[in-house]
């Protein structure tokens, strides 16, 4: 599904990619922050295209550009028995702090907060874990 928001000229680039972060406290009253603060906090777009119009910005340098976004799908890990396509999950990290493990940022995801609500949208895999957790790979948004 296609949104609009705006995003500053210097990365406004068809193909590029960026996690939303969150409202700004310079962004408060400015007319146009329903533009910008449409978006999920934490989720990873991409520009799909570049509109004419463009803006002044007090948060950023630049002027801001307005897009045409998509919401991307992100791979992480869960629970082999929470991983049913089509269903909508409660993301938890697994209690495993190895940060030698290859596949720690994808169970400890830094976009993706304890408790946020994701849709399964594919099964990747099953996951090798090194401490014998039954996890698997899956795309969600």
């Amino acid at each position: 599904m296609t949104a609009l928001t705006l995003i500053s000229e210097s990365q406004a680039k068809e193909g590029n990619r960026f996690y939303y972060i969150g409202p700004q406290p310079e962004c408060g009253d400015c007319r146009l922050k329903g533009v910008c603060f449409n978006l999920e906090s934490g989720a990873l777009y991409e520009i799909e295209a570049l509109r004419d119009q463009t803006h002044e910005c007090a948060f950023n340098e630049d002027r801001v550009r307005v897009v045409e976004i998509k919401k991307i799908a992100r791979i992480s890990t869960v629970p082999k028995k929470s991983a049913i396509e089509g269903s909508v999950i409660t993301f938890q990290e697994p209690e495993c702090k190895r940060l030698d493990c290859k596949n720690y940022l994808l169970c400890h995801p830094y976009t993706l907060e304890n408790g946020a609500k994701c849709s399964v949208i594919g099964i990747e895999g099953n996951t090798e874990c090194p401490i014998g957790l039954d996890l698997v790979h899956i795309r969600m948004i």
